[in-house]
């Protein structure tokens, strides 16, 4: 039996037959200052005229600064995206770049585990940047939704249609229509690229 707290009330569960790793990964899913930093994805806030404390909690080896509140943490770093083990954008200008010191803020809430079979992701694409990029879930958004591996490894096929158009010449539709065409039908389907490209020419 295992008893933890959750929204400030004791909650007993009882577990059988589950193994130690089953019930870590359960617990890494509540996230804190203890364990943030572990294999997650994150899309900070950028937070303007913030006086970063000088108390800060932490200083990494490649001197980003953390604070942490009981809310969420405070980032202050001049490189984002792949971070260590983790997947931590910055949210807020359009054409941030690395070298770039720029504070953000996350809510504990939302740091997702990217070695975890859940289902936290969704596939974002621009058909005029030609680009697409994985973001959390949002309650409100409808998109099909996908493990971080899963997102990783349709993001990469989804690029390769979108940056190519040798592919295109084989269709009737211009290489913008077919690729919009190809590509949604790629998210919304479980058949693999070439079942989806022989539909369109039928």
């Amino acid at each position: 039996m295992i008893a933890f707290f959750l929204s400030n009330e004791l909650k007993i569960v009882e577990i059988r037959g589950v193994k130690s790793k089953a019930i870590n990964n359960f617990f890494l899913k509540n996230y804190n200052h203890t364990n943030f930093f572990k294999h997650t994805f994150c899309e900070f806030q950028e937070v303007e005229n913030f006086d970063f404390p000088k108390d800060f909690h932490f200083k990494s080896n490649a001197n980003s600064l953390y604070f942490y509140t009981k809310e969420g943490v405070y980032r202050k770093s001049n490189h984002w995206g792949r971070v260590a083990n983790c997947h931590w954008k910055i949210i807020g200008k359009k054409h941030t770049k690395n070298q770039q010191s720029i504070t953000g803020f996350a809510a504990w809430d939302t740091f997702f585990p990217i070695n975890s079979s859940d289902k936290n992701f969704v596939i974002v694409v621009d058909f005029y940047q030609n680009s697409a990029t994985i973001q959390s879930k949002k309650t409100s958004n409808n998109a099909p939704i996908f493990s971080f591996v899963e997102a990783q490894q349709r993001i990469k096929k989804i690029l390769e249609l979108l940056q190519n158009d040798a592919w295109t010449s084989y269709f009737s539709q211009d290489s913008k229509e077919i690729k919009q065409l190809v590509v949604d039908a790629f998210l919304n389907s479980s058949k693999n690229l070439q079942q989806i490209k022989l539909d369109f020419k039928k």
